[in-house]
């Protein structure tokens, strides 16, 4: 009788950060490795990030876990706000449900749960302002810093415009789909597509099988991300980050203008920018190990 195969991720645990409960995981390979956290990006879940480049991260020498961010996947998701609409709560000057420091404080509940005292961060679009977050209010919790796709996170309200693409989030706010598995499954296919390179060919197919694997309702869930980006931060500038620092940022980015990664960068002392030709607000499968290479690299400098 064959044995049955070693599943790819731990059991689901849960984290705690007083009355949210934050859902999270372990790959199995590489657990020996030097810890990495996985920040993920509004409205999606712990699984948006594709396992073959959790894989990959393993394979250089890093244990991979990841997690939901409050209002997504299986974490807690919150009472239902006054501003349902994530426009006008980006745009908006506080949020009504959390702050941005509460959400800094579910990644290093997270951390208390795997029994890191510190470990790499790698955070993309919302998971990268989250990350920078973290790394102003927890130095001492973070080994290196990588901040993909993201916006500096210390800009709030309108001036927010100068680094987003209106167009795209127009594109964004006309979406609608319904409350079903079906609905999910569009609604993954349709932000995949909006998010792509427009320079590089659409995969629908992989992209169709991604988002039926991964049926997540908190693409289109307008709530959870309202009160997700309508979270305020009220921490010290990013300038006060003196953790070693990689901003990766799409060349070809639809959604997040390539001058927030240079923002960044020009703001947090000796950080390093890296442009990635060919790629959008997205993890697609071409730019996988530029991508792992730059990772490791910023982690073997934080040694010297």
């Amino acid at each position: 009788m064959s044995s049955s195969p070693k599943q790819l991720w731990s059991p689901v645990r849960r984290a705690e950060n007083g009355p949210v409960r934050l859902a999270f995981d372990r790959l199995a390979e590489g657990a020996d490795g030097e810890p990495l956290l996985l920040v993920t990006g509004l409205g999606v879940n712990r699984l948006w990030v594709p396992d073959g480049l959790c894989r990959l991260l393993a394979a250089q020498g890093f244990a991979v876990a990841r997690y939901d961010q409050r209002d997504g996947g299986e974490s807690t998701h919150l009472p239902p706000a006054a501003t349902g609409n994530p426009i006008s709560a980006l745009f908006g000057r506080r949020g009504e449900a959390y702050t941005a420091e509460d959400m800094a404080d579910d990644a290093v509940a997270v951390l208390d749960a795997l029994g890191w005292p510190s470990a790499h961060l790698l955070g993309v679009s919302l998971g990268g302002a989250v990350a920078q977050r973290v790394a102003l209010r927890h130095p001492d919790r973070v080994r290196t810093l990588t901040t993909m796709a993201a916006v500096p996170a210390d800009v709030s309200g309108l001036r927010t415009l100068r680094y987003i693409r209106l167009r795209t989030l127009a594109k964004f706010a006309r979406l609608r789909f319904p409350e079903t598995r079906e609905g999910a499954v569009a609604a993954g296919l349709a932000v995949s597509r909006l998010l792509a390179s427009p320079h590089r060919p659409f995969d629908e197919r992989a992209a169709r099988e991604a988002a039926e694997r991964n049926a997540d309702s908190g693409m289109h869930d307008r709530q959870a991300q309202s009160r997700q980006i309508g979270a305020q931060w009220h921490g010290p500038p990013i300038s006060a980050i003196d953790r070693p620092t990689l901003v990766l940022h799409g060349a070809d980015d639809p959604l997040i203008k390539p001058a927030a990664g240079r923002a960044i960068a020009s703001r947090i002392p000796e950080a390093r920018l890296a442009r990635l030709p060919g790629v959008g607000h997205e993890l697609p499968e071409p730019a996988w190990d530029a991508l792992v290479a730059e990772i490791r690299g910023l982690a073997d400098g934080s040694r010297r």
